[in-house]
């Protein structure tokens, strides 16, 4: 918490204005809050602003490990595993006991790409 003239004030990183993007429903929100309250509305338009870059470079200076390619939203169980960096079988269990989210499309698994992104992360945490 950051105290200022004006309160106390809350710093989100990029990976948790993300997850708020993703699982808390902002959108709706901001599209309420529009025209009733510009403050709270500039915050909620920030919030998706930095939501939206998170996954690009983040300043750090160790090249990150190139990612399977962005055709689509939602990834195969090996393209996951690729991309966090674990086995296939470690994928799948994660998405049996509910750690990792995903969807069964005919017979395969898929994950939504911002969920293995918000996984691997935790994965780092």
């Amino acid at each position: 918490m950051i105290v200022r003239a004006d309160g106390p004030a809350v710093v989100l990183d990029a990976r948790a204005c993300a997850w708020l993007e993703r699982y808390a429903g902002l959108t709706s929100l901001r599209v309420r809050v529009r025209g009733t309250d510009p403050r709270i509305s500039a915050h909620l338009e920030e919030i998706r602003r930095v939501a939206m870059a998170w996954g690009s470079d983040c300043g750090t200076s160790v090249d990150p490990e190139p990612e399977p390619a962005a055709g689509s939203d939602y990834l195969g169980t090996s393209q996951v595993a690729k991309l966090v960096g674990i086995g296939p079988r470690a994928v799948v269990n994660a998405i049996a006991e509910g750690r990792l989210p995903a969807e069964l499309v005919g017979n395969q698994r898929r994950v939504a790409r911002v969920d293995a992104e918000h996984y691997k992360a935790a994965k780092a945490a």
